[in-house]
């Protein structure tokens, strides 16, 4: 039986041990981003000492909201980007956020100018989770108050912008919820409730003529 026993310890060597310590992943790569327009609100909303100027911390915190979130690039910058698509996942957690939409017993699409963000609840409930949205620009602004959607087109093409507007669905003369490809963050719309392609898509599904549209607030850079 002598020889059964370097065999065994052979053995012994070749498995691993259950309680082997795992190989370190690879290691983060420095945060660098530098201060960005949003700064203050980000650290407002990390709990972080708002001074309005990025740290290696800010930067850190940032960057592992956005991988929270889901945000890319998450290179830890507090971009506009990343501040509306906070603001939108705080809305979705926190009903009280919520309270600037009426609750009605049927669906009522909220549209907060304010804040650009749009989504969709039934009394207090929410059936479409909030999304960033980008709505008219200053002298074009989108109209407020209580709107319903009169007609839905989902291959619409605007023969005045010369642009197409994808699962349209108009509320107001010329205005309607759509999707684009154009950048949500920047400039403003014709007036339109411009979404991303694929959250036009999902609402385009939801709605149906004669759902109601709340629209309140003020685009920030517009006069109304």
């Amino acid at each position: 039986m002598r020889w059964l026993i370097p065999s065994i310890a052979a053995l012994s060597l070749a498995v691993p041990s259950s309680h082997a310590t795992a190989a370190p992943g690879p290691a983060e790569p420095p945060c660098r981003a530098g201060t960005a327009p949003y700064q203050r609100e980000l650290e407002r909303e990390l709990r972080l000492p708002v001074d309005g100027r990025q740290s290696t911390a800010d930067c850190v915190a940032v960057r592992r909201l956005q991988q929270r979130l889901g945000i890319r690039p998450a290179d830890g910058a507090a971009s506009l980007r990343t501040y509306r698509l906070v603001v939108a996942d705080r809305v979705r957690r926190d009903p009280a956020a919520r309270r600037g939409c009426p609750a009605k017993p049927y669906r009522v699409t909220c549209v907060d100018l304010t804040r650009q963000i749009l989504w969709v609840q039934k009394g207090r409930g929410l059936v479409f989770a909030p999304v960033p949205i980008r709505t008219g620009r200053d002298g074009l602004e989108t109209r407020r108050g209580w709107q319903r959607i009169y007609w839905k087109n989902r291959d619409h093409f605007s023969t005045i912008y010369n642009v197409p507007m994808p699962y349209a669905q108009f509320f107001n003369g010329g205005q309607a919820l759509h999707g684009t490809r154009a950048d949500l963050f920047s400039s403003g719309s014709g007036g339109c409730v411009n979404l991303a392609l694929g959250d036009a898509k999902r609402l385009y599904a939801l709605l149906a003529k004669g759902d109601r549209l709340h629209i309140w607030g003020t685009k920030p850079g517009t006069g109304g």
